[in-house]
């Protein structure tokens, strides 16, 4: 497997399929045989701290990832087979399809692991899944094989064959977009149509009289209750698709009996639902195409900030949509949004109003992005810390911040390490106040000879204010032992290493006082 290609430059492994107990320190105790772990993350939502399931490991070496691949995937963790794959963070090439096999009509008792046995004789898989909700096993999966080719021959041999006695369909995975083609495709060529709004008194007679004019009709039914009245709404079948089509275009918006009634492509629930959604689709990304630019984000706003003072702070930069402070339980947040009607607008805000201080804090004001961007800009940065680190010789924690939510293992040291001794210099001393004579000979054999120190004189001073400093705490000790200086003595109190200051007389008859203080 081609571990250190293109697609998965980082030796790091996806790991799916996690009981929401799993921690790190659990992943590492299981991964780290397989090699040495530079990072372990366990995903978790961001307001809960509760796994999401899944986790991404990354090694030292792709050979070391590759092993763990080999060999553990399908291994149960708390009673849950896990399931590894290589992280491949470029969704570009994840949703590309290449490779990739949609196997469907499964039995139920087809899990990952049965697949993942049954299509690697086809070539090296990169992930394998059968999709499950509550009850278990929906009945279908997916292979993504590293190549093409495995994948070709995967559909030439499986497509039709049995497994567990079901006749199974395999055929190349078709994106959300191409399904959307194909379907849009049969939705043009319709022949049943949906009547609704019609009154109580409308029975399937009645209702073939009316569509009968538009062509030939199959069927028609008037859906009735439990008393036999009818619920406002039936269906008529057409022989062709012009006839439908015709239907529809003359019937729709027309009254019967009073009642303006809809006429339609009638529709599966399930293709309802998919139309509703690609209609929210579309809704939310024209919504987003249209405050593309134009809407700001403000946060370290003072809790006094609300919607009216921050629409006041930045009106003067253009015409202000929608401004609103986020709250919680009627408190500020901290943060809000702005939104202007043009991107120059915008870009005058932030130049502006960026670092500004309202109120008693300095604001910080960027155009807003949407929580995809946000992550993939995150995604993006850690993914270029990693490649930072893998450039270096050798593993050092200490070269990077540690991100939050991540478990960093003690890393083995290589081996071979040079060893240097404790240098032979002898560690610099402050230069003590007094200067050092030869010592007279030792008079006990078993005390080293103590050095005859000769006190410095003070250092005379124009003012009558002292300026006398006291000794420093970082000379050498001395022992409690009188020492003769000159013509006076010196003492050193034994237990704070403190030394007293010497005044020597210069006349032979006087002795030393010492300063006591």
């Amino acid at each position: 497997m081609n571990a250190t290609g293109a697609g998965y430059p980082l030796a790091s492994l996806y790991v799916g399929d996690l009981h929401e107990d799993v921690t790190e320190a659990m992943l590492y105790e299981k991964f780290s045989p397989a090699g040495p772990i530079m990072s372990i993350r366990v995903c978790r939502d961001i307001s809960t701290r509760r796994s999401l399931g899944y986790a991404y490991i990354n090694f030292q070496q792709p050979a070391d990832a590759e092993r763990a691949l080999d060999t553990m995937n399908f291994e149960v963790i708390k009673g849950r087979p896990i399931r590894i794959m290589w992280s491949q963070r470029d969704p570009g090439l994840r949703k590309s399809g290449v490779g990739n096999v949609f196997i469907k009509n499964l039995d139920d008792s087809i899990d990952n692991k049965a697949l993942y046995d049954t299509f690697s004789a086809f070539g090296n898989i990169l992930s394998c899944k059968v999709v499950c909700d509550e009850n278990g096993s929906r009945g279908y999966g997916f292979v993504h094989f590293e190549t093409q080719e495995a994948a070709n021959r995967a559909i030439q041999t499986m497509n039709g064959m049995l497994l567990n006695d079901r006749k199974v369909f395999v055929g190349h995975f078709k994106s959300r977009r191409e399904r959307e083609m194909e379907y849009g495709a049969k939705v043009m060529e319709f022949t049943n149509v949906y009547i609704k709004n019609f009154g109580e008194d409308m029975d399937d007679v009645r209702l073939k009289e009316i569509f009968s004019a538009f062509g030939n009709t199959l069927s028609v039914k008037v859906m009735m209750d439990d008393s036999g009245r009818s619920r406002g709404f039936g269906f008529v079948n057409f022989g062709n698709h012009e006839e439908a089509q015709k239907a529809v275009t003359e019937m729709n918006g027309k009254e019967i009996n009073g009642r303006m009634v809809y006429v339609g492509r009638a529709q599966k629930r399930i293709e309802r639902q998919s139309e509703l959604k690609r209609r929210f689709e579309q809704i939310k990304q024209e919504r987003i195409s249209r405050y593309q630019g134009v809407n700001l984000y403000v946060k370290n706003l003072d809790d006094g900030i609300d919607d009216e003072r921050l629409r006041k702070e930045f009106s003067p930069y253009g015409t202000i949509t929608s401004a609103k402070v986020m709250t919680d339980g009627g408190h500020s947040k901290g943060f809000g949004f702005v939104c202007f009607s043009s991107p120059e607008e915008a870009t005058k805000a932030v130049t502006e109003m960026n670092g500004r201080i309202v109120s008693t804090k300095p604001l910080y004001v960027a155009l807003a992005q949407r929580k995809e961007e946000r992550k993939a800009i995150l995604t993006n940065q850690y993914m270029q810390r990693l490649a930072t680190m893998r450039t270096l010789p050798g593993p050092m924690l200490g070269s990077f911040q540690q991100p939050a939510s991540y478990y960093l293992p003690a890393m083995p040291q290589p081996t071979g390490r040079a060893y240097y001794n404790p240098s032979p210099v002898a560690p610099v001393r402050p230069t003590p106040h007094w200067t050092t004579q030869q010592s007279r000979p030792p008079q006990y054999h078993h005390h080293p000879p103590a050095p005859v120190l000769r006190a410095v004189p003070p250092r005379r001073v124009a003012s009558n204010i002292s300026t006398m400093k006291q000794a420093s705490t970082q000379v050498p000790r001395v022992g409690p032992q009188s020492q003769r200086v000159g013509h006076g003595t010196s003492r050193t109190n034994a237990r704070t290493g403190a030394s007293h200051r010497v005044y020597v007389s210069r006349c032979p008859t006087t002795r030393a006082k010492t300063n006591a203080r």
